[in-house]
């Protein structure tokens, strides 16, 4: 018996169409300019007039501004991931914990993710209230101290991963929450027939198998912390004396503040490969550490 032959239906490669051509205009055409630029001198415009190979990158490697900017982005995504990861674990843990009471859980619900409704800007300005300097400050006036939390080198990089934290708090919590609700029902109840207390269920059971969510939020987390733009924009603006001066952020001064184009354009390609490198790293680690139901 003949196998019956499907007939070719073009539709849905012609639906694709729009998404490739959006694809190829705002990602790809970008990327492969930002490689060929990185590799060129540019004028003020930011139009290549030569071609100069690695200096761009030799450049970068030698300079001391620029290790030490790394140094800083290598030490803000810890700062951000890991605080965000831990908070995000308590609350979906508290409103998951809630789950027998519609109306607490759907009230932790609420509260706990309305940080996803707030943009970067109108935050940090919220924010900026909160630590600014003197008894005008909010912080300082509820602590009864005077700590330049924006102003001083100790708690600059600190004020502003808090504020990143805080940004990225909502959209963690509503993954581990989901992550947790869908472990099935049957072995939480099973585990609570067999003696289990709460805590060992949420270490022992609910954890293991959220495992795909959790990794998902550290992922997500270490890529947001790298970035991490507007809220040093509008807090720092990169200082006191570059303390906050994490790669994304200067990239920005190098392009716009000095008209450095060539330089962005490197650093840009310096930062993807980290994220690049990262992401596989993770990928691998995922093999052993995910559980999938």
């Amino acid at each position: 018996m003949s196998a019956i032959k499907k007939k070719f239906n073009p539709t849905p490669y012609f639906l694709l169409i729009p998404c490739m051509f959006i694809f190829a205009v705002f990602v790809f055409y970008p990327f492969s300019q930002t490689i060929i630029h990185s590799f060129s001198l540019t004028n003020a415009r930011g139009v290549p007039v030569e071609w100069v190979g690695l200096e761009n990158y030799i450049k970068l490697i030698t300079s001391v501004r620029f290790r030490e900017s790394l140094k800083l982005t290598l030490l803000f995504a810890p700062l951000v991931a890991i605080p965000t990861l831990l908070t995000a674990y308590f609350l979906a843990a508290m409103a998951h914990g809630k789950s027998d009471h519609p109306r607490a859980s759907r009230l932790y619900e609420t509260m706990f993710s309305l940080p996803m409704a707030i943009a970067s800007a109108p935050a940090a300005a919220i924010w900026f209230m909160i630590l600014s300097s003197g008894k005008s400050g909010i912080l300082n006036h509820i602590l009864g101290t005077d700590i330049r939390w924006l102003l001083d080198n100790r708690y600059a990089l600190f004020s502003v991963a808090l504020v990143t934290v805080w940004l990225n708090l909502g959209t963690s919590f509503i993954f581990l929450l989901t992550g947790f609700r869908n472990v099935p029902e049957e072995i939480i109840e099973s585990a609570r027939i067999d003696g289990a207390g709460y805590f060992k269920r949420l270490f022992r059971i609910v954890t293991p198998l959220a495992s795909p969510q959790i990794f998902f939020v550290v992922f997500l987390n270490i890529i947001t912390s790298f970035q991490a733009f507007a809220q040093i924009r509008l807090l720092t603006q990169g200082g006191p004396t570059y303390a906050t001066n994490v790669l994304v952020y200067t990239i920005y001064q190098s392009a716009i503040r000095d008209s450095r184009f060539e330089t962005a354009f490197a650093q840009s390609m310096v930062l993807f490969v980290i994220i690049l490198i990262l992401t596989i790293l993770q990928f691998k680690a995922e093999k052993r550490t995910v559980h999938y139901q």
